[in-house]
């Protein structure tokens, strides 16, 4: 923690004028200096800063702050990055206060790591671009997209190659961790190496600071999947981070709105069409994280889907995302194109001002809201819009107390045929728990995109009966509403759900890769396709504080607590736990919470509830499990061997997940090589954990 009289001291040294200076134009306007706000778009001036009080204002947009705040927001620092580098600028080191040796030297550790990643990937897209200069292959693709060099160099684009190895003419050391680390390469059950990309051309993926820190690579032939992103590393985590956002920064003030795609060649297409403000969230769905960086950026977001069923659900849920985050003074808009077109192909078929036409046409979020929910409803009937009314109050609970939440609640009134006293005293005398979007997940494996048929464009279909959409990218979340299952058994000394129904094996047409090692020490991968990344949806309602206290539309599951409960009473485990176990986590349902329970003890240091309540973000689902389950470990008796439970456990996920996909197999027929190879495979490692006692 940084001492508070350090900023303070900080503030006094450093000049705001010449902070924002570095990024603003500014002109003498009486006691106060003048220019076009950052932050917003506008043609007159309406944005101040003062040298007296040390702080700016925009009278346009609402910003202000100090010298930090404006370094945060303008350039997405976080503010431990903002204070380190007004310091540096200043001459002065910053102290950190209350930080064990322990936790300083895991803060180094973790600097020097994101560095070597930092280094390595971008040793690999100078290959890439390499690479693609010398690829007619490649060079002709784009063009065939429509794509111009200038275009390709704005966004960074490459190509990987065929090279199975292609990287080791980069890394002499193709043996190094960070490799495999960073997502460059696959380490395979017995030890070989290869590169993750082959045949594709590589996008690069930078953060709001222009970093690299992950790539995403389209196939050009034959194959799957057919879009591939980076795993999940200390850099890159995709519910995080928004594709393009650095190269559209600019137009994005500019043009005084975002659009939101689903694809980067959706983001790149629009680009060379001259429409340079749009991002894309990486092939997963919309999170809170999403928007509140999308707000960040501009007030204004048109989130623009395909207009089938699976583009309208994706939708659905970006504006669950919207809704506890929704202000008076922000638009968001949904744009909804013909079925047969995504962006990309809509821009270059009808050109980019027919685009813009649209844009125009985008809904509301207010009138998507109500259209959304009458149309799921008979409201020709009382039952039916009694229905409509129940439905809709958790949704109207998640908006913040403003405006336009009256607005929706009058228009929602109109709609269900009541007066506005009587929806107000509907809503007093049951006030709906509002409505909570699923956490962003912190996967470990590699994401891939399902493997489905081609539909001629690259949004390609599937998973449609989960109400998911898939839309050929790397769509590997879980969806808010993914089944129940409970179903699939049940763990065997938990009495839950199980363990690992689901997790890890096929879902509607993935095909995963288990690389598993039975020592779970290992450096086994569990590279599955449509991996479960953490459980993405599972919490669904708000928590209380009380022990288990999920409320909402399902409990937590027992399988999930009692993992929590045995690390919490035994933090030892935390220290031995290898990269395969979290991989396991990954691929169990609704441990997603377990794992970001590991990665904060591993990170910050904390090994007691109290420690890891301190280190949790106040308001985070975990910690609020971890307020919940304190009890529960103040009484727990200690285990004879907690480390042989644990192991057990995830065996037992690892089991379940492999007999549920070798079910899954047997029904689709067995019809190719590859699934019969894949059977066996599940098959003899059913056999070596059944040696080792699971049934």
């Amino acid at each position: 923690m940084i001492p508070e009289s350090f900023i303070q001291d900080l503030l006094a040294r450093v000049d705001v004028v010449d902070v924002v200076g570095r990024y603003v134009q500014l002109r003498k306007g009486g006691a106060n200096l003048l220019g076009l706000c950052p932050f917003h778009n506008e043609k007159s001036p309406s944005f101040t800063v003062s040298p007296t009080k040390q702080f700016y204002h925009c009278f346009g947009c609402g910003a202000h702050g100090s010298a930090i705040t404006f370094l945060m927001e303008h350039t997405g620092t976080s503010f431990p990055e903002a204070v380190r580098t007004l310091a540096a600028s200043a001459g002065m080191t910053v102290p950190e206060e209350n930080r064990s040796p322990r936790q300083q030297q895991e803060s180094a550790r973790r600097k020097a790591e994101e560095s070597r990643h930092t280094q390595v990937l971008d040793a690999a897209q100078a290959h890439y671009l390499k690479q693609l200069r010398a690829s007619p292959a490649a060079i002709r693709y784009l063009k065939q997209r429509g794509l111009t060099g200038e275009i390709a160099a704005h966004f960074g684009l490459g190509w990987s190659g065929t090279d199975r190895h292609g990287l080791s003419q980069v890394f002499p050391n193709y043996e190094d961790p960070t490799l495999v680390e960073s997502g460059l390469v696959i380490e395979s059950e017995d030890g070989r190496r290869y590169d993750r990309f082959r045949e594709r051309v590589m996008f690069p993926i930078r953060n709001a600071r222009g970093s690299l820190i992950g790539f995403g690579g389209r196939i050009i032939g034959k194959g799957e999947p057919k879009y591939l992103n980076s795993p999940e590393t200390p850099l890159f985590s995709k519910g995080h981070e928004l594709y393009g956002l650095w190269e559209a920064r600019q137009s994005i003030r500019q043009e005084g709105q975002v659009i939101v795609v689903e694809g980067y060649m959706d983001v790149v297409g629009l680009a060379q069409q001259g429409i340079a403000n749009a991002v894309a969230t990486l092939g997963t769905a919309t999170t809170p994280d999403h928007v509140k960086k999308l707000l960040r950026t501009s007030d204004k977001v048109i989130f623009s889907f395909d207009g089938d069923g699976a583009g309208r659900r994706a939708a659905w849920r970006a504006l669950q995302a919207c809704l506890p985050v929704l202000r008076d003074d922000i638009a968001i808009r949904f744009l909804f194109l013909p079925s047969e077109h995504d962006p990309d192909s809509y821009v270059r078929e009808l050109g980019a001002e027919a685009f813009r036409a649209c844009l125009g046409d985008a809904v509301a979020l207010s009138r998507f809201l109500l259209d959304e929910l009458a149309s799921r409803h008979n409201m020709n009937e009382a039952e039916g819009r009694a229905s409509c009314l129940h439905e809709a109050k958790p949704l109207l609970a998640a908006i913040p107390e403003c405006a336009l939440r009256v607005q929706i609640e009058r228009e929602m009134a109109k709609l269900v045929q009541l007066t506005p006293e009587e929806m107000s005293q509907i809503l007093a005398q049951q006030p709906a728990k509002p409505f909570a979007p699923a956490p962003a997940a912190k996967p470990a494996s590699g994401d891939v995109a399902p493997a489905t048929g081609s539909t001629g464009s690259d949004h390609d279909g599937g998973y449609a009966d989960m109400g998911y959409d898939f839309a050929g990218h790397d769509f590997s979340d879980i969806p808010a509403d993914e089944p129940d299952y409970a179903d699939y058994g049940h763990f065997p000394s938990q009495g839950g759900p199980s363990a690992g129904a689901g997790g890890g094996g096929q879902r509607a047409g993935g095909k995963p890769e288990w690389k598993g090692k039975s020592d779970w020490k290992g450096k086994g991968d569990w590279k599955g396709k449509g991996d479960w990344k953490g459980g993405k949806g599972n919490w669904k309602g708000r928590r209380d504080n009380d022990v288990g206290g999920f409320e909402g539309r399902r409990t937590m599951p027992s399988l999930a607590k009692r993992l929590l409960g045995l690390l919490l009473a035994h933090p030892e485990l935390v220290d031995s736990m290898g990269d395969q176990q979290l991989e396991v986590i990954d691929h169990g349902p609704h441990l997603g919470l377990v794992r970001d329970l590991i990665m904060l003890a591993q990170s910050s240091g904390a090994r007691h509830v109290g420690a890891l309540l301190e280190a949790a973000e106040p308001d985070s689902d975990l910690a609020t499990v971890l307020k919940g389950l304190r009890a529960d470990i103040l009484s727990q008796e200690d285990l004879p061997d907690p480390q042989t439970e644990w192991d057990d456990a995830l065996r037992r996920i690892e089991f379940d997940s492999a007999k549920l996909e070798m079910a899954k197999l047997a029904a689709a027929g067995l019809a190719t090589d590859e699934a019969r190879k894949r059977y066996l495979e599940l098959s003899s490692r059913l056999a070596v954990l059944k040696g080792a006692g699971i049934r």
